[in-house]
């Protein structure tokens, strides 16, 4: 083969290697820069968390009664409904918690009464729910699902006694998988907004914070639209202002409008009622 054919056969080869070189960089720094988002960004929310666990797992043996890090002990309760004996079997944590300030819904075990408390005001010797959970009447599961610190975690399904799926729903610490909760640090330890997204549009209760922690605004939200009353806080925590959204959200005769305002010291200097104004 003379010289020349030898050179095509050369740069040939040149532009293969670059090209392979090119896209193995590409692939390494795309996995570089992902951002790992708090909120699945999946709906197959049970394959991101076996990623994220099974590895650790198949290292050394896995721990008994310890969920999310978290050593438990487990618990029952046992009620008759209709003369029928319904089991219901999770974990609690081993100290009592409050509720975050956030939380709509907050699960406990309360001893005295033998029973699960939905509510965020919280005994002193309540056991907060942590792990699995499971309902059923005899073999016959009628609820299942997991519980992060109180709060419903991961996937959630429901049967009737005749074993017919009732409801499936997908959890992220205590809100729809959906929702979007935004930091204002990379270390994910500050919170600054929690969006409630539920089939793809705002529905429930959203939530902003000021850098110091303190809430900035709060309200609801219900098919994308502001309803009934928001609130919005000072820095050191004293309310700022209160507006009022239709109940309705697609009353469009409505107008929001401001009811009441206070200055930093917590004097009121406006009221829609009473006509105060300064």
């Amino acid at each position: 083969m003379n010289l020349y054919g030898k050179g095509i056969i050369y740069f040939g080869l040149l532009i293969i290697g670059c090209s392979l070189v090119a896209q193995d960089t590409s692939e390494t720094l795309e996995d570089i820069f992902k951002v790992d988002y708090d909120t699945p960004l999946t709906l197959d929310f049970d394959a991101e968390e076996k990623k994220k666990e099974e590895p650790k797992e198949e290292k050394k043996k896995k721990k008994r009664n310890v969920f999310f890090g978290i050593k438990t002990r487990k618990a029952h309760t046992r009620t008759v409904q209709r003369q029928n004996l319904i089991i219901e079997t999770f974990w609690v944590l081993k100290t009592t918690e409050q509720s975050p300030e956030y939380a709509t819904n907050f699960y406990w075990l309360d001893p005295q009464k033998g029973k699960i408390v939905n509510s965020t005001r919280v005994k002193k010797n309540a056991k907060i729910l942590h792990g699995p959970y499971k309902k059923r009447i005899g073999e016959q599961v009628l609820e299942e699902g997991w519980f992060y610190k109180g709060l419903k975690h991961r996937r959630w399904v429901r049967f009737n006694k005749y074993d017919i799926l009732q409801g499936k729903s997908y959890w992220w610490k205590g809100w729809p998988q959906e929702s979007k909760i935004v930091y204002y640090d990379f270390q994910k330890t500050k919170l600054k907004e929690i969006i409630p997204v539920h089939y793809g549009e705002k529905n429930g209760k959203y939530w902003a914070f000021h850098a110091n922690g303190k809430i900035a605004l709060r309200g609801n939200y219900k098919f994308d639209h502001r309803v009934g009353q928001w609130r919005e806080y000072y820095q050191h925590g004293s309310v700022k202002r209160e507006a009022t959204y239709p109940k309705d959200p697609f009353d469009g005769k409505f107008r929001p409008y401001i009811t009441k305002e206070w200055n930093e010291k917590g004097k009121l200097i406006y009221d829609r009622n009473t006509e105060i104004k300064e």
